[in-house]
């Protein structure tokens, strides 16, 4: 096993089992030299004992993580998956597959998953990069089709399409905090060291600016420190950059005067390249995952000093297992299958999938390993926890919610870690674990669900081009007509509906297709008659729009059911057999309806949301005064 220096005296110790965090070979630790003293002691002297660091309130901190070590759910997607993030402040999740599929889910206050909102067909080739905003709100992805997408996050509108002349090899946004106006988004390339800006709105393909001369080569990495209002780049040969976002790329202030007297070298002399770069919550550490030696390294942002270093190469994997002081104990055959699976992260299109996030603390790093998850503690430097380690998947590309869903804003773990009882019983908080897999076209959760059930968590929804081809052609599965509940998202609140396939299988399929498509999404309620109804449904917004799955209309579905109850679900038409998208909830009995328009279904929660979209005030032809809109519609 190999030694533990530090990298500012160069002096060495033994290791002792409780310095080993992971299967690293490595740890680098700038202040080592302070924990005990170096030398020959006096005889009959007792050897100076080691300080142990400790973090304080480290239970706290691993509370606020995910409790379940077993993913609880997955979900499909049109394929391999590139990328997940989770959107800070606004709360969705956005995956994006390599087939250039890009899909948005909104997380669930309270729940244990995520509901589908809408996808969108972004590119036609493989999704090489994609990033979030500081604040959650913008988003964008690039693709080997030389083309850039931007989404406002909040409405999950694209709000611009930039066409390039480079193939882009990485993204992220460049909007500090004083930023107004469009969003910024900074681009490398696949051919040369160019970094190219540009306004997010897509107006028009010619860049605001181009930066030269800080990369010979082309960029591997690049990420936004808002912090410090500063981008560190990386590219191929390694050299790592500290720059200011503007035409002149001017080295940020209150960082290190001399780039030699630093440890970013670190990679170059390595002869490897980031793939993965990320900011503490505060900016003042950054972590990088690095191929081909498959190392993690921590740095201080400001000295650029090299804080801890993560080896997870199959060198030191294999002298692990063979000396049985790896994290866990694998029989051989299963070793070996996991290792086959390790070295095909060598291909550098899979490399770009994989990343290191921090915990909302700073205190912990997450990173996959043949292993599972690791979460580990850099101050510490030890492994405190470990995701999916007995599930038979390689983790790529991580992403972490850690809200609390009564308190969210409001109470911090730095705060529920204070001496106030009322403050820590923020304890118990609605925390995720995304993590794509290798060769898995699913994303798999891990939450604070602890008893999982194993042939029920690998959800068969409908692949998200499943969907797409289901709105073109009009075919839905099996599941979709079975469906028998739902809940309608709306600006005001949840409305949950239960259906009734049996009587109406044709106005079922076609409701619950189109909620899978998101062809309700941000829809309004564009009819509302007190002591009457409340309609929607008109992607038009005005009452003459909207189409069946088949397009067109299709014809009415009359049975015994009647409207001689309130909260009645039924389809607006223009006549006999004009059945389309639109559809109504009665807050009445309306016994006049019967037989003229097709009952689907009975609101049965969120009734008090119901009357409150009713006694909304209204303008002339009974159109809401304000906007009132429905998020979207998740099928249970």
């Amino acid at each position: 096993m190999a030694t533990i220096s530090s990298p500012t005296t160069g002096k060495r110790r033994r290791p002792s089992d409780q310095d080993v965090p992971t299967d690293s070979a490595k740890a680098h630790d700038s202040s080592s030299s302070s924990d005990e003293e170096v030398g020959p002691a006096l005889p009959g002297t007792a050897p100076a004992k080691k300080k142990r660091r400790v973090l304080r309130h480290e239970s706290l901190y691993v509370a606020a993580l995910p409790r379940g070590t077993r993913y609880s759910r997955s979900l499909m997607h049109t394929n391999q998956l590139a990328f997940v993030t989770f959107t800070p402040n606004t709360d969705f999740l956005v995956t994006a597959s390599i087939n250039g599929v890009v899909a948005f889910w909104k997380k669930s206050i309270g729940g244990e998953h995520v509901d589908f909102v809408k996808n969108f067909g972004a590119h036609l080739e493989d999704v090489t990069g994609a990033a979030c905003s500081w604040d959650g709100k913008s988003y964008a992805s690039c693709s080997k089709d030389k083309t850039i997408k931007v989404w406002d996050v909040a409405t999950f509108d694209m709000v611009g399409a930039t066409t390039l002349i480079k193939t882009p090899s990485c993204i992220c946004f460049v909007n500090g905090r004083g930023g107004s106006g469009s969003p910024l988004v900074a681009v490398g390339n696949e051919v040369d060291g160019d970094i190219e800006v540009y306004d997010g709105t897509g107006s028009g393909n010619q860049p605001l600016y181009v930066i030269k001369g800080v990369h010979r080569k082309p960029l591997s990495c690049l990420a936004y420190n808002v912090d410090f209002d500063c981008v560190v780049s990386a590219d191929e040969n390694g050299m790592v950059e500290y720059w200011q976002p503007g035409p002149n790329a001017e080295k940020p202030q209150g960082v290190f005067e001399i780039k030699s007297k630093t440890d970013l070298f670190d990679f170059r002399k390595a002869k490897s390249s980031p793939v993965s770069i990320s900011f503490s919550p505060n900016g003042k550490q950054f972590a990088a995952l690095s191929f081909p030696d498959r190392k993690v390294r921590v740095f201080d942002f400001a000295s650029g000093k090299l804080y801890r270093t993560y080896d997870e190469s199959l060198t030191t994997i294999n002298e692990m297992q063979q000396a049985g002081t790896a994290l866990t104990s694998l029989e051989d055959i299963e070793f070996g299958k996991r290792l086959t699976v390790e070295r095909e992260l060598d291909n550098p299109i899979v490399r770009k999938r994989m990343n290191v996030i921090f915990d909302e603390t700073g205190n912990f790093i997450l990173y996959g390993s043949l292993f599972g998850t690791k979460v580990i503690n850099t101050l510490t430097n030890r492994v405190v926890k470990v995701y999916g380690q007995e599930e038979k998947l390689r983790p790529l590309n991580l992403a972490l919610y850690q809200g609390q869903p009564e308190q969210k804003g409001v109470v911090t773990v730095q705060m529920a870690a204070s001496e106030n009882p009322l403050l820590r019983e923020a304890e118990a908080r609605d925390s995720m674990l995304v993590a794509t897999a290798q060769g898995k076209v699913r994303f798999y959760m891990f939450t604070n669900e602890e008893e999982v059930s194993k042939p029920t968590r690998d959800v068969r929804n409908e692949k998200l081009e499943q969907s797409n081809d289901t709105k073109r052609s009009g075919k839905s599965t099996k599941a979709a007509s079975l469906a028998s509940a739902a809940v309608v998202h709306t600006t005001l609140g949840d409305i949950h509906l239960r259906l009734f396939p049996d009587a109406a299988p044709k106005t079922v399929e076609n409701f619950v297709t189109h909620c899978r498509n998101g062809y309700y999404n941000n829809v309004i309620f564009h009819r509302v008659i007190k002591k009457f109804m409340i309609q929607t449904g008109d992607p038009m917004g005005d009452g003459t729009g909207g189409e069946s799955i088949w397009g067109g209309n299709f014809e009415d579905e009359f049975t015994s059911l009647k409207h001689d109850k309130p909260y009645t679900l039924s389809m607006a038409n223009a006549g006999p057999n004009t059945n389309g998208s639109q559809f109504f909830i009665t807050t009445v009995k309306t016994p006049w309806l019967d037989n003229k328009h097709t009952i689907f279904g009975r609101a049965v929660q969120g009734l008090d949301v119901v009357h409150g979209i009713e006694n909304t005030k209204t303008l002339k032809h009974e159109k809401p005064d304000k906007d009132i809109k429905i998020v979207n519609i998740s099928i249970t």
